[in-house]
């Protein structure tokens, strides 16, 4: 908990130094201004994203010629956004709050910045294991956090579930990205859920006594690691390697020499999360907020939403996005997202006893 204080603190200093926080960002990133006129009933609604995505802006532009409401959106870190609106307090211009992780929403909804959004429409299209209990988020695009590794060195048999990575086999063969980012947040919170804490607290140990190196980099960086022979294994979110495995020569060269494994697959399936969005406790238009959120849910909006990300429409029967017709089907977890937030503080002690930097 404690790194989590200090980045908090760290993220609040930031702000102070990026001048006025309150003004919602537009295309350019300055303050946003409306210059040519809009339809007065159809009004304005401000977006407050964690996503940066040049898709994201033509989803604006989408939702905005379909309904005649005008989007003015700032994109910043989840952090940045959280302390943002508190310091905005009641007066913040914030309709949406769209952030990637379910963990990441419960502590917009923990600081009281969401408001529950009761949807027959959402409840209809989204599984209830993606969306809060209660209505303060719902998952609008979900993705895997899988296993990456050297085909060369490693079989898929030795990589069928998480406890493998924590095993012998993989002594000094194992990358991972720091215990606090969210990603590895949600999945120790899963694996508290499922198996306790005394078990959670042994899979971390064992992890960290098989890496290759300190914890560095985001989960791109892992990829390249284990292309790079610098570890046999690590963890990543399926469309990092997804995007590399669609971009450039580079990236494909790199996409090449690494395989993945979805685990889990003769148990409760791989842990799987979402990219959320939830009403703003003060949206100055409520009716917009609404509108856009049962839009996402629409053909449209989960095309938009997912078509630079490669992360996978929620929605059933949704056209893919490119590069995801090449992953296997797979069991994908049923645990219920909106309990991992209440893990969150205990995953952390968990790693932070284990070592996990």
């Amino acid at each position: 908990m404690t790194r989590i204080r200090v980045a908090v603190v760290a993220a609040v200093m930031l702000l102070a130094s990026c001048g006025n926080p309150a003004a919602p960002a537009s295309e350019s990133g300055g303050p946003a201004a409306d210059s040519a006129p809009r339809p007065e009933k159809a009004g304005v609604l401000n977006v407050y994203s964690a996503r940066h995505y040049d898709s994201d802006k033509q989803m604006y532009k989408a939702f905005e010629a379909e309904t005649g409401i005008h989007v003015r959106f700032r994109e910043s870190g989840a952090p940045e956004l959280l302390e943002t609106m508190k310091a905005e307090g009641d007066s913040s211009p914030a309709d949406v709050v769209i952030s990637s992780d379910a963990g990441t929403l419960y502590r917009f909804e923990a600081a009281g910045l969401l408001q529950p959004f009761d949807s027959e429409a959402l409840k209809a299209a989204i599984p209830e294991h993606f969306r809060q209990k209660d209505g303060y988020w719902y998952g609008f695009a979900r993705r895997a956090r899988v296993i990456a590794y050297d085909p060369a060195r490693v079989s898929p048999d030795e990589v069928k579930t998480y406890a493998d990575l924590a095993g012998p086999r993989f002594r000094g063969e194992v990358c991972m990205r720091s215990s606090t980012n969210i990603y590895n947040l949600s999945l120790m919170g899963e694996l508290i859920g499922r198996l306790g804490h005394d078990a959670a607290q042994a899979w971390a140990n064992g992890v960290v006594a098989n890496f290759a190196r300190p914890p560095q980099g985001g989960d791109t960086t892992q990829i390249e690691a284990i292309a790079a022979g610098e570890c046999s294994v690590a963890l990543t979110n399926h469309y990092y390697y997804v995007r590399m495995a669609n971009g450039s020569p580079g990236d494909r060269a790199v996409a090449a020499k690494v395989a993945l494994a979805f685990p889990q697959q003769d148990s409760w399936g791989t842990h799987v999360n979402v990219t959320g969005a939830g009403i703003a406790k003060n949206a100055p238009d409520r009716d917009n907020a609404a509108r856009f959120l049962e839009w996402l849910a629409t053909a449209d909006g989960q095309g938009w939403l997912t078509k630079e990300t490669r992360e996978f429409p929620i929605v059933a029967g949704m056209e893919m996005p490119e590069g995801l017709d090449a992953l296997p089907a797979f069991r994908q977890s049923d645990f219920p997202l909106d309990e991992l937030g209440a893990h969150q503080a205990e995953a952390q002690e968990i790693y932070d006893r284990a070592g996990w930097n």
